[in-house]
């Protein structure tokens, strides 16, 4: 994939982890915390996993080897999580900023937390990044509407006709 493809898609995954937090934003800390039986217990859980799981990849695309995901407790609260997210959305796109077309070709070994050895080009780690934030953030939409609150619209054709009228295109 082309540098600005990928940069685009990390600015889109930003855009809609914004708008999920934001739509989390509204709820009390109980209906946060309260167990429904997702792939992660709670509106809580989810997104700390997410959390977890982009700061493991982009330890990986800066050639660090994470033996685990950070703790995540200390982020537990809606206010320091979302202030993470913020600091975690900047590292991750000053990086794709910042890295060059024969980088992003560039394939890596890593070492995953569970299945073993991993190699992959950095392009594909980011876009796998992104996708699998796509699938968690359709989890915690479900989530906020088992909760009785408003769901929110992530959708990658969204984010585009967002940005075109942006533009004026």
């Amino acid at each position: 994939m082309k540098k600005e493809e990928i940069a685009g898609l990390v600015e889109f995954n930003a855009w809609a982890n914004r708008r999920v937090l934001g739509a989390v934003g509204a709820l009390t800390p109980e209906q946060f915390t309260k167990e429904l039986g997702s792939s992660f217990s709670s509106v809580k859980d989810t997104l700390m996993h997410m959390f977890g799981v982009e700061w493991v990849w982009l330890e990986r695309l800066h050639g660090r080897a994470p033996s685990a995901i950070p703790d995540v407790e200390e982020f537990a609260e809606m206010a320091k999580l979302t202030a993470r997210y913020e600091e975690h959305e900047n590292e991750f796109l000053n990086y794709v900023r910042d890295i060059s077309q024969g980088e992003l070709d560039e394939v890596m070994e890593y070492k995953t937390l569970s299945f073993g050895p991993g190699r992959n080009s950095r392009w594909q780690m980011i876009q796998h990044v992104v996708n699998h934030g796509t699938y968690h953030r359709g989890q915690v939409v479900a989530m906020l509407r088992q909760l009785g609150a408003k769901g929110v619209g992530t959708d990658l054709i969204s984010f585009y006709r967002e940005r075109n009228a942006a533009a004026g295109a």
